[in-house]
């Protein structure tokens, strides 16, 4: 590039500074130094009322907050032992060099180049996908609804174990049936065939009778649950506390939320690995079947994984990097934290299938009768475990405080990336005085009422609708096809690499432009279709099968970001007068930007 480089198109005022600096009598002389540096100073002025990390620890740890969550713990290790073990790390690690890094790289170095949070971006790069934007805040406000109540049944279990003896290890219990058997005290021959058929562990009973008092169906919305709302009231006043004040607040709060999993996940793992029987789990997680990758559905699975566990396509990533120092070097670090990502999930499910195996020995049953997923794992299979060791309490306590520390960064780091969608699009209505705490208290207050209805009797069946629809896999990679769609073909993926080369100094590898231009679209593509092809309505435990209502409830939540893409092309398309072909350049610039270029002020690259 030439001595002129482009300035990050920062809090929207990029076009404004271009015309300042370009003005006549803006060049030659002290007025020319002057002119130069006037949108400097503005845009200093502007990145400090919009708030910046203090260094790039913050930036790195908030990030991996995001991205190492619950999915690590509870969704990779039992995808690896479903999908043939250590075979299932090739599909793995396909996604994650094609479509992985690629995503979370473009929408981190947009955030950085922009200066904008999840929505504005898009306005500022090419306004004709502005609607990518609001499809990914409409994921994300799904998300912040229901993905907290996760935390509220782990505050609620935490509360439940300090005491000398926990509740889910035994029967007798006033929400206990006479069908609860505990596992230690079970003799077959004591009891008859249907007897057995209709044994409860009584950590299935705590689950189901005590914390969840699961109704029938979704038609029987029931009682609401007072206890557990007052565990989410807990986890909304902590979420609202740690991102307040923005990034001075939440990148504080990370130092602490994103280290202590890891601590308790070490812990876990030493305890695991020390087990009776731990080996024969471990072997389990990892023996590979080769055979298992004639089946696409595991390739499915490996590519819906790296897009719910790298946290793309829901403008965190964005709204993350968008604080940036512009010379940052956000290509070195999206490459580290990815691989930090999977790094992670993998070392997880040696902590998990380790005490699965144990399980598995203590019990004399297959590995593949206990091993879980989901909140199946969190709330049925690892309490169980936990109640088979020494000092159950204590590790009860530790599994449940990691749980809660792996979702907390997630969650509120998903509602300051909303919030930061917003502000960036009103920036003088919510840039004064307390209004952007107000607006977290309003966003938090509303999603905690709406979150009320999944902790009634029949919330789990809500629950379930938003979790395999409003924020399915579908509608991740809908998005994902249209992202690289507009930076890889219509803004230009060559241009793209100029603005990135403009802020970390050079280019990156080129397999990334390709990726974004042709790989990655296309097998986002390719398994969006395949979701289609094989849909199946969703059962709840395989057994209980929503009504029609239902359905289209959870279908609606889906429709409701992915529509926004092609409803806002046909809107932009219908404003622009004339038809495709006849749009000139001057009109064409408000379906795609062209980026100004400027003097940038030296930076520093870091």
């Amino acid at each position: 590039m030439t001595a002129e480089k482009a300035l990050p198109l920062g809090n929207g005022k990029a076009a404004e500074e271009t015309r300042e600096s370009e003005a006549p009598g803006g060049g030659g002389g002290s007025g020319g130094a002057a002119a130069a540096r006037d949108p400097r100073d503005k845009r200093d002025k502007a990145v400090h009322e919009r708030g910046h990390w203090n260094n790039k620890v913050e930036f790195v740890l908030s990030v991996a907050g995001e991205i190492i969550g619950l999915g690590n713990v509870w969704r990779f290790p039992y995808l690896c032992y479903k999908n043939g073990g250590g075979a299932f790390l090739i599909p793995y690690v396909v996604f994650f060099i094609c479509c992985g890094i690629p995503v979370f790289f473009l929408e981190t170095a947009l955030g950085q180049f922009t200066s904008e949070g999840g929505i504005t971006c898009w306005r500022k790069v090419c306004p004709l996908f502005e609607g990518i934007g609001y499809a990914t805040q409409v994921i994300e406000a799904h998300l912040n609804v229901y993905y907290i109540i996760i935390l509220a049944w782990a505050i609620f279990y935490l509360s439940n174990c300090f005491t000398t003896e926990l509740p889910w290890a035994t029967c007798g219990h006033e929400w206990n049936t006479e069908n609860c058997v505990e596992f230690q005290k079970l003799n077959v021959s004591n009891y008859s065939h249907v007897s057995l058929q209709n044994a409860t562990s009584p950590v299935m009973e705590f689950w189901e009778r005590r914390v969840l008092a699961i109704s029938d169906g979704i038609e029987h919305i029931g009682n609401l649950r007072w206890e557990l709302a007052l565990c989410l009231l807990a986890a909304w006043t902590i979420c609202y506390f740690c991102i307040w004040k923005g990034t001075k607040s939440t990148g504080k709060v990370v130092y602490v939320t994103a280290t202590f999993p890891y601590i308790m996940l070490l812990i876990l793992l030493i305890r695991g690995v020390t087990l009776p029987g731990a080996s024969e789990g471990i072997k389990f997680y990892l023996y590979p079947d080769l055979s298992r990758l004639s089946d696409p559905q595991v390739w499915v699975d490996a590519g819906t994984q790296i897009f719910f566990s790298y946290a793309i396509c829901l403008g965190c990533l964005t709204a993350l990097g968008s604080y940036n120092n512009y010379n940052n070097n956000c290509y070195r670090d999206c490459i580290m934290l990815c691989c930090l990502n999977s790094g992670t999930s993998f070392v997880a499910g040696f902590a998990i299938f380790s005490v699965l195996g144990f399980m598995a020995y203590e019990q004399g049953v297959p590995i593949a009768e206990v091993a879980e997923s989901g909140p199946g794992l969190a709330f049925i299979a690892y309490p169980k475990a936990v109640t088979m060791m020494p000092l159950s309490p204590l590790w009860a306590t530790l599994f449940f405080m990691m749980l809660i520390f792996l979702g907390l960064d997630s969650q509120f780091v998903c509602v300051e990336s909303l919030v930061t969608a917003v502000v960036d699009m009103y920036p003088k209505v919510f840039r004064r005085g307390y209004r952007r705490e107000l607006l977290i208290l309003a966003l938090s207050v509303i999603s905690y009422f709406l979150g009320l209805v999944m902790l009634t009797e029949g919330g789990m069946y809500i629950f379930q609708l938003f979790d395999s629809y409003a924020a399915s896999g579908m509608c991740l990679l809908f998005v994902a096809i249209f992202e690289c769609i507009c930076i890889g073909w219509v803004y230009g993926s060559n241009r793209f690499y100029d603005n990135i080369e403009d802020m970390i100094g050079y280019q990156p590898l080129s397999l990334i432009k390709w990726c974004w231009k042709i790989v990655t679209p296309g097998i986002c593509a390719g398994i969006f279709i395949f979701f289609l092809v094989k849909y199946k309505p969703l059962k709840y435990n395989n057994v209980y099968t929503y009504p029609a209502w239902g359905y289209g409830i959870g279908w609606l939540m889906a429709l409701s970001s992915m529509l926004c893409i092609p409803l806002w092309i046909c809107i932009k398309m219908w404003k622009t007068e004339g038809t495709l072909p006849e749009v000139r350049p001057p009109r064409r610039a408000g379906l795609c930007r062209q980026v100004h270029s400027h003097i940038k002020s030296p930076g520093t690259r870091t």
